[in-house]
């Protein structure tokens, strides 16, 4: 496994600079980074399903910020945009939705209310799905799609991997992350598993479930942990990078 490290923690160096994120290298945090705005970054973390170029370029034709706007002018405004599986009245719900969000408290506390009784990150997600179901007022498939559900059994629950990048944002601080969450300690988060880092990880031998799912986000979470128990998310972007690159 050493040498498996040695191979993350140079591929962490060499990814962990401002320049990493560009428009010919696209990510969505690069528009989050633009804005360092939770609700702002929520969004471009909830439309990161896809193409990385395709992502890109409809986030930078959205005016963000439709978040202040009344909700009159939200339902007028907000139903030119659409992206693959949201609809313009989707996209409509969604601004709505976290317009009223913004109304209560932050997500930072949301978050943590959960989280804090055991330090457990899952907590967290789950009393901010269960706080966002609150506020909806229609539901369709590009909306449930969009925010996801609470899963009735944790055994076959997806990765949550946009959420889980979204936490990666806001709680570590570095070149690439935000850090504006103060909360929440780093070594609770837990792996935005996608395809390319799950691929990786199985090649790599850091992972041994065969189904790309939240047990295989939080063993690959544990795995991390061997190679530093108080950041082992910082190899996120590193093996989503190996694989995406087809480096590994």
């Amino acid at each position: 496994m050493e040498d498996i490290k040695t191979l993350l923690e140079k591929e962490l160096a060499k990814r962990n600079t401002f320049f990493e994120l560009s428009f010919n290298r696209p990510d969505p945090l690069l528009i989050a980074r633009e804005y360092k705005d939770e609700y702002i970054a929520l969004l471009c973390a909830l439309f990161a399903y896809g193409n990385a170029k395709a992502i890109v370029k409809f986030l930078q034709k959205i005016d963000f910020s439709l978040l202040d706007a009344s909700e009159e002018k939200i339902t007028k405004e907000a139903k030119k945009y659409y992206y693959r599986f949201q609809k313009s009245q989707d996209v409509v719900e969604i601004f709505l939705i976290l317009k009223r969000l913004k109304e209560i408290v932050s997500i930072e506390n949301i978050v943590f209310r959960g989280y804090k009784k055991e330090q457990n990150l899952l907590d967290g997600l789950w009393e901010l799905l269960k706080t966002i179901n609150s506020l909806k007022r229609k539901n369709s498939y590009g909306v449930d799609f969009f925010f996801l559900n609470i899963p009735k059994e944790l055994k076959k629950a997806g990765t949550y991997k946009r959420y889980f990048m979204y936490f990666r944002w806001m709680v570590r601080k570095d070149n690439l992350d935000l850090g504006l969450w103060k909360k929440i300690d780093k070594k609770d988060l837990i792996m935005p598993l996608d395809t390319h880092s799950f691929n990786v990880s199985r090649r790599l031998g850091l992972l041994q479930r065969k189904s790309c799912d939240l047990k295989a986000a939080i063993e690959l979470t544990n795995t991390l942990k061997k190679f530093d128990a108080h950041d082992p998310i910082k190899y996120d972007f590193a093996l989503y990078r190996l694989g995406q690159e087809k480096i590994v």
